[in-house]
């Protein structure tokens, strides 16, 4: 294996690790319901935009300038923090938020469709600032 790819690997580890133990986490609060796949879309998609950030740095996150880096964080601060906080609340109940709702989990089901636009807006954002650092 060579240099390039060791080190890709190594700095995609910790966004797998986020990613999983997410996975796992999102997995666990839906307990298995419907839409727990769909909800690991944004996830995927955070991957795959590390992956190509390395990739094109050379394993690197900065080797080919700062567009990518900053879009990808910018995608994955939106997405994730949507996802994670919307999973958190309906885990606890956060201030009753679905106690009189008939069908409680449906929360779920658009969810993947928002944090998509809203990571692809936050990606937007990276990248115009990017190109100006």
């Amino acid at each position: 294996m060579d240099t390039r790819r060791k080190y890709l690997l190594l700095r995609l580890a910790p966004v797998l690790l986020v990613a999983a133990a997410a996975a796992l986490w999102f997995a666990d609060v839906q307990q298995g319901g419907p839409w727990v796949a769909r909800n690991l879309v944004p996830l995927v998609v955070l991957v795959a935009l590390a992956w190509a950030t390395l990739r094109r740095g050379d394993g690197r996150w900065s080797g080919a300038g700062l567009r990518m880096p900053l879009g990808t964080l910018g995608f994955a601060v939106p997405a994730l923090g949507l996802s994670a906080y919307l999973h958190y609340a309906y885990a606890v109940n956060l201030n009753d938020m679905f106690s009189d709702a008939e069908y409680p989990d449906r929360v779920f089901r658009f969810l993947p469709a928002y944090t998509l636009v809203a990571g692809g807006i936050g990606f937007a954002i990276g990248w115009i600032a990017g190109r100006n650092v």
